[in-house]
């Protein structure tokens, strides 16, 4: 899912918005338009779908949807030329935190993640954790305590023991060599 920077700051009140894909170019003479995935639930795009696209979040329907390559390519209802759809070219795709389902028990959106304090399994705090890093093979969370010292760890069960959402905590486990500090 989004991270913290795909989904933006929110002041207080405003929507949160997670990225699902972006759009590359055009594709064809009938306004379609490339889109990369950025989700885990690729089935959850369908037609008919409400997406809020760019920086703006301007409100756009989904049309006709197909496969292509690693993306897909996408009909956005309304625009039926590659002149047309190009406006949308290099801008991310959106929607609203609120509109998505809920996960099963134990598993979190990313945004949701975004601020939890981060403690030891012996009990010493880390930080809070401001951003989660996609690197392919597993993310890697960024601490950060009230010094501005950051911490980087990789999101793996040997790390992450706990996530307690109601008491807005993470608990770790440091494996020595593992845990890569900055500005230190």
């Amino acid at each position: 899912m989004a991270t913290e920077k795909q989904a933006g700051s929110p002041t207080k009140g405003e929507s949160i918005y997670l990225a699902i894909g972006f759009l590359r170019r055009p594709h064809g003479v009938g306004g379609e338009i490339i889109m990369d995935l950025h989700t885990d639930f690729p089935e959850r795009i369908k037609a008919g779908r409400k997406v809020y696209i760019g920086e703006k979040h301007e409100v756009a329907t989904f049309g006709t949807i197909r496969e292509h390559g690693d993306g897909l390519l996408i009909k956005i209802r309304g625009y039926e030329s590659p002149e047309e759809i190009g406006r949308f070219r290099n801008q991310w795709v959106y929607v609203k935190a609120k509109e998505v389902p809920p996960l099963p028990e134990g598993q979190y959106y990313k945004y949701e993640l975004i601020d939890l304090d981060v403690v030891e399994d012996n009990g010493n705090a880390l930080g809070k954790l401001v951003e989660i890093l996609e690197t392919g093979a597993n993310d890697v969370y960024i601490v950060r305590d009230e010094t501005g010292k950051e911490i980087l760890l990789p999101a793996i069960p040997p790390v992450i023991l706990n996530v307690d959402m109601e008491a807005r905590v993470i608990k770790v486990h440091l494996l020595d060599g593992l845990v890569d500090e900055r500005n230190s």
